[in-house]
């Protein structure tokens, strides 16, 4: 397991100190922790304390995460949740739990080990026994899938591949900047291991669904997401829906992949704030 690093201990002791409900956000592949700023300000106004770790060894910035893409490698899915896990474990209170994509598995994963008192995942990678496969959510990983070498790679993503996999739902001048602004390199290996999920009785991409502690829990799915369209939403909540706790899937319209931080983003923070507020007091 990665150390805590000083600026996550950082975040951790402020939350304490502010005897706030602490809300934790979980970002996926290709993206950084700095990808929630907008929202923890958000959050913040409305009385939380947020946190944002990153995933073990992650850079602080986009342009030193493109200088050393290595740095990426090699991180699967179980580290990364023990990561944010030993996080939580050192938050006074338990927190609420946001993640986008990979991040919204991870959030799950932490759901169903009773990490969560509610949970928010946004377009979020499939985890084990989620069945659907669309054409598109198979072109969007590709990039990573095609060759068997990346398992262990940092693999960063062609412009043209970040527009299809996140920005296919923007113009073309804020797909641009969006990637200039947020894209960086991304483990393989998660991708491998969730696209290998339903074949492996062992496989860390997977989640406790019926764990009566996991807390409400909703899940966001953009209406046009390439990546993770509707039909793998649909099923990871009829899986969730087993738990006897508050189940909810909304289909957020004309949005992709990139709906946390594309111009909309507002609109997708606004309805996740709205539904950790009708279970968690600030």
């Amino acid at each position: 397991m990665a150390a805590i690093t000083e600026h996550e201990q950082g975040e951790i002791d402020s939350a304490n100190a502010s005897g706030k409900k602490p809300v934790v956000f979980v970002h996926g592949l290709w993206l950084l922790p700095s990808s929630w700023n907008r929202w923890r300000e958000v959050f913040e106004e409305a009385g939380f304390s947020t946190l944002a770790p990153g995933w073990p060894d992650d850079p602080e910035t986009v342009e030193e995460a493109n200088a050393d893409p290595g740095v990426f490698a090699h991180k699967s899915v179980g580290q990364v949740a023990d990561h944010y896990e030993a996080v939580i474990s050192k938050l006074a209170d338990r927190p609420a739990v946001i993640g986008h994509s990979f991040g919204g598995l991870v959030a799950q994963i932490l759901a169903g080990r009773g990490r969560s008192t509610a949970t928010v995942a946004i377009d979020p990678a499939p985890f084990r026994g989620v069945l659907p496969l669309p054409i598109s959510a198979l072109r969007s990983a590709a990039p990573v899938l095609r060759n068997p070498a990346n398992h262990h790679r940092a693999v960063p993503l062609t412009y043209e591949q970040f527009q299809y996999a996140f920005a296919n739902a923007v113009d073309e001048n804020e797909a641009k900047e969006l990637y200039e602004t947020y894209a960086v390199p991304g483990p393989g290996t998660p991708i491998f291991q969730a696209a290998s999920a339903n074949l492996n009785p062992w496989t860390e991409v997977k989640v406790k669904t019926k764990n009566p502690k996991r807390g409400p829990l909703l899940i966001m799915d953009g209406e046009r997401d390439h990546t993770v369209p509707w039909a793998i939403a649909k099923a990871s909540y009829k899986k969730q829906r087993r738990n006897k706790g508050v189940t909810e899937i909304v289909r957020v319209p004309e949005r992709g992949h990139s709906l946390t931080i594309d111009h909309g983003w507002r609109e997708v923070a606004d309805l996740s704030l709205a539904f950790v507020q009708r279970f968690v007091t600030p």
